[in-house]
């Protein structure tokens, strides 16, 4: 049965509530090695301390450094990386005052106008962020058109651009990541959809992506892109194309605290176990958990 969302004080038509983290968290059968890193979360406040901007697409409750924290140590996760959510827009001070208080633990990508002051910049590197995202997916976002001005800002940081993208956007855009002079990260497996499977066009233009070094992806949303309640088999052929594609570029993510999905609200545990089906190999695991997101996030 399907939960209904609880009643937001703020939401609204444009806006609805969606549900809040579940409290059940259970580790995947296999072990999660030493190092592990969920590469995609987030922190949200309660639109007032907070608050949320006026063109979100959905109304979230509260999830809070404490549970974010609590689900990193119960899956077996050794560190993590906070990405901002769309309805604080680039208003990132619950981010980061996550990542400051767990340093050494925790990883961060902000969203940013292009106009963004060193200053700020400077502010945000020194609390564990590296990188921002673009999304032109949800409301709330700074588009694409700061594609080429965001990249020549964060270029001398080491910092790179995360992508929230439509399939249709991805094509549109692949072009242009080639030139940016950046690492890219693409989320959620471009949310291509899992009955369109690989011979979609954004998911081709997503594999020459890594094929040729573009590009990094997650490999985490599957429930997104699937037309299944649980397991999401259909998603195997396309997570096993993009591994097999380049493995070096591959990331995983909780996307924890599952917002703006009214379907079905899983269990964390279970976005992490599909990995043991999706990645047999140990040795492969610890490279998509441990090695790459080490490289990019700096841990």
């Amino acid at each position: 049965m399907t939960r209904e969302p609880p009643v937001h004080p703020l939401a609204t038509a444009a806006a609805p509530a969606c549900a809040g983290p579940r409290a059940d968290l259970h580790p995947p059968s296999w072990q999660v090695p030493f190092g592990a890193c969920d590469s995609h979360a987030h922190v949200i406040g309660d639109g007032l301390e907070y608050p949320f901007v006026p063109d979100r697409s959905f109304t979230p409750p509260v999830a809070t450094e404490r549970q974010y924290m609590r689900m990193l140590d119960t899956l077996g996760m050794t560190h993590g990386v906070l990405v901002q959510v769309s309805v604080h827009g680039a208003d990132n001070r619950l981010m980061l005052e996550a990542l400051r208080n767990h340093q050494r633990r925790l990883r961060g990508v902000a969203v940013a106008a292009p106009d963004v002051s060193d200053a700020a910049l400077r502010d945000m590197h020194d609390a564990g962020v590296r990188g921002l995202r673009l999304n032109v997916s949800v409301g709330g976002g700074v588009g694409f058109e700061a594609l080429e001005m965001l990249a020549a800002r964060i270029a001398p940081m080491g910092w790179h651009l995360q992508l929230l993208t439509t399939p249709a956007r991805l094509v549109e855009v692949a072009p242009r990541l080639p030139g940016l002079g950046v690492p890219v990260v693409i989320d959620h497996m471009a949310m291509v959809p899992a009955v369109a499977g690989v011979a979609h066009p954004a998911f081709q233009a997503l594999l020459a992506l890594v094929k040729n070094g573009h590009a990094w992806v997650k490999i985490s949303g599957a429930y997104r892109i699937s037309a299944q309640d649980r397991d999401w088999t259909d998603v195997d052929p396309m997570a096993q194309a993009l591994l097999a594609a380049a493995p070096g570029r591959m990331l995983w993510g909780s996307d924890w605290p599952h917002v703006h999905f009214a379907r079905r609200m899983m269990g964390t545990g279970e976005t992490l176990a599909i990995l043991g089906r999706w990645i047999p190999d140990r040795a492969l695991r610890k490279r998509v958990l441990v090695d790459n997101p080490t490289a990019l996030y700096g841990f």
